[in-house]
């Protein structure tokens, strides 16, 4: 498995530190962009992630050490889609996480649309039964279809509880659905945490701490970052007015060190980079790289 080197690596860090051999993260760039219904540019994404990180700082203040340097990150070629689509362009991504797994590597995936995680959560399911999901998104991607698609990045929730129990999904940030998702959110006892509601004070002002107890002990993360609020986030494809900043999600994750709980895996989707508009890839990559950091406390 070839990885990239120092100039185009996440935090372009040197080959004693990326390489796949010693390193226990693996990233993986999934630039898959086929559904995508109204912005587009997510393909672009993982590359100006890993372009990005080349400018976030190696150390963390509050856990006080390099991770990066501790653990090693190998950064893994870009997937060639070619002219795969749907089924078979998951495939590629799956059999490539399903890899790193097996070499007891600790996996990110950058999309690309949000129809990629369907890959890398079935990879950590085989690996992991007992895991859950939270799940960063304005939109719940729970349609059965979209735009004559069960693959469109609108459908990838949908896809994923058909192996997957719907109870042990959690969902944040939620402000743009159809009535029925809505429904099926009811029906199938998804925990999700509507912004309205978070907005409105429903859930307390501890809400961080209240999605960490839907959770179970083992996590795995797929965050659309469209879930942020355009004020921070517009290079994203659908961005959502009454969305998130980065601090209070920060927070949630914090919540999941406090109680014990692990993050086992994740996924980061959906930035579609606006040409000449940097801090968006900046935010993603920092997001990236703090995610980890949590996931190893």
């Amino acid at each position: 498995m070839k990885t990239l080197g120092k100039v185009r690596n996440f935090l372009a860090i040197e080959k004693e530190f990326s390489d796949i051999d010693n390193s226990k993260i693996a990233i993986v760039s999934a630039p898959y962009e086929y559904s995508v219904s109204y912005g587009k540019g997510a393909a672009h994404g993982p590359e100006e992630i890993l372009k990005a990180s080349a400018f976030v700082e190696f150390y963390d203040d509050e856990f006080e050490r390099e991770l990066c340097f501790e653990k090693g990150v190998a950064t893994i070629e870009p997937i060639n889609f070619k002219d795969k689509t749907h089924y078979d362009a998951l495939k590629l991504i799956k059999n490539q996480v399903e890899e790193l797994l097996s070499l007891n590597k600790f996996v990110v995936t950058l999309g690309g649309e949000h129809t990629i995680s369907i890959a890398p959560i079935e990879a950590h399911f085989k690996k992991f039964p007992d895991m859950c999901i939270l799940h960063f998104d304005a939109h719940s991607d729970l349609r059965e279809s979209y735009e004559d698609s069960i693959y469109s990045h609108a459908c990838f929730m949908a896809r994923v509880i058909e192996f997957f129990l719907p109870e042990k999904v959690t969902q944040v940030g939620i402000r743009a659905q159809c009535i029925e998702e809505a429904q099926l959110i009811k029906e199938k006892k998804i925990n999700t945490f509507y912004s309205s509601a978070i907005r409105r004070g429903l859930h307390g002002k501890d809400w961080q701490k209240k999605i960490v107890e839907t959770l179970e002990e083992k996590i795995y993360v797929t965050f659309d970052v469209d879930y942020f609020d355009p004020a921070i986030m517009p290079a994203t494809g659908t961005p959502e007015p009454d969305g998130f900043l980065y601090n209070e999600t920060l927070d949630i994750f914090r919540e999941i060190n406090k109680s014990g709980k692990k993050i086992i895996g994740f996924d980061v989707v959906e930035l579609a980079p606006i040409p000449g508009l940097h801090h968006p890839n900046l935010t993603t990559s920092r997001l990236v790289y703090k995610l980890l950091n949590y996931a190893f406390k």
